[in-house]
């Protein structure tokens, strides 16, 4: 990442493609202690009874694979993640390829931050999560 004098609201963040796997959500929903008490983080079956279609990852997981697309942008800079806010539009299966990509919106000279949109898309680019991060730069 550059410094804050050289970011430009339009830059772009990513795309970061990940693939999470039923495994990897399920290791994540049972260490958060989710797994007992919501199957429909770690059983296709238990998600259907809910009426969606299959095992779905948590909102904080999909809410952590978005911050990971602002820490990597950040990276051993002087700027840390001071906010991020989500919307969970569509829910997010595992065992599917996931893109996340991000820009600059606004920039803040007198505060040193900058606002991020953020979102998360499935293979036909179909939004599920879309969000908001505020980054500030250190002076």
């Amino acid at each position: 990442m550059s410094k804050f004098d050289e970011i430009n609201i339009g830059d772009t963040l990513g795309p970061l493609e990940l693939f999470v796997s039923k495994d990897q959500c399920r290791a994540y929903a049972k260490l958060m202690g989710m797994g007992e008490i919501a199957g429909r983080f770690t059983d296709d079956e238990a998600a259907k009874k809910e009426g969606l279609p299959g095992m779905i990852l948590p909102g904080n997981m999909s809410l952590g694979l978005l911050s990971k697309l602002v820490t990597d942008w950040i990276g051993s800079s002087n700027a840390w993640l001071k906010q991020m806010s989500t919307t969970y539009r569509v829910p997010v299966q595992p065992d599917h390829a996931i893109t996340i990509h991000g820009f600059i919106t606004n920039k803040n000279p007198e505060a040193h931050t900058a606002e991020i949109d953020v979102w998360m898309e499935n293979e036909e680019a179909e939004r599920l999560v879309t969000g908001t991060a505020t980054v500030e730069f250190r002076k």
